[in-house]
């Protein structure tokens, strides 16, 4: 259960496409297992996409983040390449393109931070939905 006390996870995955399933199953599991169930079917795409791009542009193995801190949690996705992903315009029948606009409208914010490393992270961030407050007994 959730009870707004900082926590994080962390998930090493290689290159492959199976990673995006393992990636958007580690985030499934963790934001149940802090009773966070609204979180999930938004931060499952987004993981989607920032693996995705790490696959695809990066081609390294990369880090998957989970964590809580006050009242959000916070998506990451780090691999090895100091190319930041930049927004496209997609187009409507197009396959591809459309994953950062994705991120941007499923997060409440996002962004990239270039580590000391040679790498980057990826991150986005979820407001962490306030408990319904128990009715009065008055």
């Amino acid at each position: 259960m959730d009870d707004g006390i900082p926590w994080g996870h962390e998930s090493a995955l290689p290159a492959e496409p199976v990673s995006v399933a393992a990636a958007r199953s580690f985030v499934r599991q963790h934001l149940v297992e802090h009773d966070l169930r609204s979180l999930v079917d938004d931060a499952r795409l987004v993981v989607s996409e920032l693996a995705t791009n790490a696959i695809r542009h990066a081609r390294t193995p990369f880090v998957v983040t989970l964590s809580r801190l006050d009242g959000s949690v916070t998506l990451s996705v780090s691999d090895g390449s100091q190319e930041a992903p930049t927004p496209t315009t997609a187009l409507v029948l197009a396959e591809d393109g459309r994953g950062l606009w994705i991120v941007d409208h499923l997060s409440r914010e996002w962004g990239v931070r270039m580590l000391a490393d040679g790498g980057k992270t990826a991150w986005a961030s979820f407001a962490v939905p306030h408990p319904p407050t128990p009715p009065s007994n008055g």
